[in-house]
């Protein structure tokens, strides 16, 4: 069986960043920004009171001041009861449906005082007036998320993190923490319980025996004295046999009477936190894992939602689809649509359609160009493939050769989003974590799209594909559909 893993050379150069991060002085979790917070709380306020106030001024409300600063309170307070302040929560969503969330809150308040008050503006117009205030929150939390993200890629407001475990499970969660950027940990030491080598690079801040230490403080004192050393703000711990039970409670309780933090890996990756939910059975904290959505109201909404835009979408667009159609027909001979037979869910075969954007005889000419593939899996992908057409290149750059996908949409054999729809002689190839990615509909977007395309490498696109099938949700595919626009405009991966 192949595992996903993360590319060598990508684990190593982040790893690389990581050690160097803990020689230099960086910006703890409660260092983030100073702006944020203020920013945050002006234009929540502002962007309650200002609308409110003018839309009442001119329903001449008797008195529109005072209700447009009972709005701006009510929304702040919104956010601050719902922690929206906390310096643990600024910039970390981008979200939509959090704010949603808050602003239905906040309509749910101002109709009760709006009752207790006997205020009188018409409720369209009071509702209008409240919209503003959820859009511009959103705005924020998108920029102060990129602000953050771009810092975090500099070592930059983050988390000081011990990792303490048996060698080879400490490893596999520095390996994965330095693969990524979209979180606040930077590993600044590990701690192996037992002998065994260790390969990563991060300094070794301390080892702890593999059995019981001959005193019952031994193990807190080496972790104690290893953050003070590495100034940690956070243990991390990847429970084994040898770091469970009774020693992981003692190392709990002198790093919580210290006041430092501890963190526990469950062994669980790519799970969402929307899965998980905190259970206690006879004294033991037990972890409960949702199944993956596969029926329900989510799903309806789903096969309505692929339904109806794809219908839509066939009916705005095929004014386009005429030009196009007449550009690939000059451009070079041969038809203007190019179908293929792709395999969709549950292994079912179907033909999918694009516009062609390649020379007509270019599945024959495949096989001359296996030396060129710049793909490292059994997909086939070449950023200067001489198959390709002028007109092509400019169909691909703006992923304008996938439209005619939407008649697969509307028949139901592919969704708006979801997993790449692959080869019939790649799924020959696939093994069972490969075969996985088959248990829904193929999309003509997904997280793939959003996240480099054909820059990806292959056990990124399936570790993409995975996360997607564990975890969708309808709200999801309304996230990938929004962040789907700015990966057509930027064009990155797409060739």
């Amino acid at each position: 069986m192949r595992h996903v893993h993360f590319p060598a050379q990508r684990v190593a150069r982040t790893v690389a960043d990581t050690v160097g991060a803990a020689t230099a002085p960086a910006r703890r979790l409660g260092d983030k920004a100073g702006w944020y917070l203020p920013v945050a709380v002006a234009a929540d306020f502002l962007g309650a009171a200002a609308p409110v106030g003018l839309v009442f001024e001119a329903a001449q409300q008797v008195r529109p001041a005072y209700c447009a600063v009972g709005a701006a309170l009510a929304w702040t307070g919104v956010q601050a009861v719902r922690r929206r302040y906390a310096a643990r929560q600024l910039g970390e969503s981008r979200g939509v449906l959090p704010v949603v969330h808050d602003w239905l809150i906040l309509i749910g308040v101002l109709a009760v005082a709006r009752v207790v008050t006997g205020e009188s503006t018409p409720r369209l117009a009071a509702l209008g007036a409240l919209l503003p205030a959820l859009l511009i929150t959103v705005a924020v939390h998108k920029l102060t998320y990129r602000h953050l993200s771009a810092a975090r890629r500099e070592a930059q407001a983050v988390s000081r993190v011990l990792v303490v475990g048996e060698p080879e499970a400490a490893e596999g969660v520095i390996a994965h923490l330095a693969a990524r950027t979209d979180h606040p940990y930077v590993v600044v030491g590990v701690i192996p319980v037992g002998d065994g080598p260790l390969s990563s690079g991060v300094p070794v801040a301390a080892r702890l025996e593999a059995g019981m230490p001959d005193t019952p403080y031994g193990d807190s004192a080496a972790v104690l004295g290893a953050v003070a050393g590495h100034h940690a703000d956070l243990v991390l711990v990847a429970p084994g046999v040898r770091i469970a039970g009774e020693r992981l409670r003692r190392v709990a309780w002198a790093l919580h009477d210290a006041g430092l933090e501890l963190a526990v890996f469950p062994g669980l990756v790519e799970i969402s936190v929307k899965r998980l939910e905190t259970l206690s059975a006879g004294g033991l904290a037990v972890l409960r894992i949702a199944p993956p959505v596969r029926r329900g109201i989510q799903t309806l909404l789903k096969s309505v939602l692929d339904r109806v835009g794809a219908a839509i979408g066939l009916l705005v667009l095929s004014p386009m689809f005429l030009a196009v159609v007449l550009a690939i027909r000059l451009g070079s001979p041969g038809p203007a649509f190019y179908s293929q037979h792709r395999i969709g869910r549950d292994g079912e075969p179907f033909v999918m359609w694009k516009f062609r954007t390649m020379v007509i005889d270019a599945d024959k000419l495949k096989d001359d160009l296996a030396a060129s593939n710049e793909n490292d899996g059994l997909m086939f992908k070449m950023r200067r493939d001489p198959r390709v057409t002028r007109v092509g290149r400019l169909l691909r750059r703006t992923s304008m050769d996938e439209l005619p996908q939407l008649v697969n949409v509307l028949t139901g054999s592919m969704s708006l989003v979801g997993p790449r729809p692959p080869l019939p002689e790649e799924v020959a190839r696939y093994d069972e974590v490969e075969l996985r990615r088959l248990t829904v509909r193929p999309g003509m977007t997904g997280l793939w799209q959003i996240s480099g395309r054909s820059d990806l490498s292959w056990d990124e696109t399936i570790q993409l594909d995975l996360q997607y099938v564990d975890n969708w949700s309808f709200t999801s595919d309304v996230d990938v559909m929004g962040r789907t626009l700015r990966a057509v405009v930027d064009g990155r991966g797409a060739y």
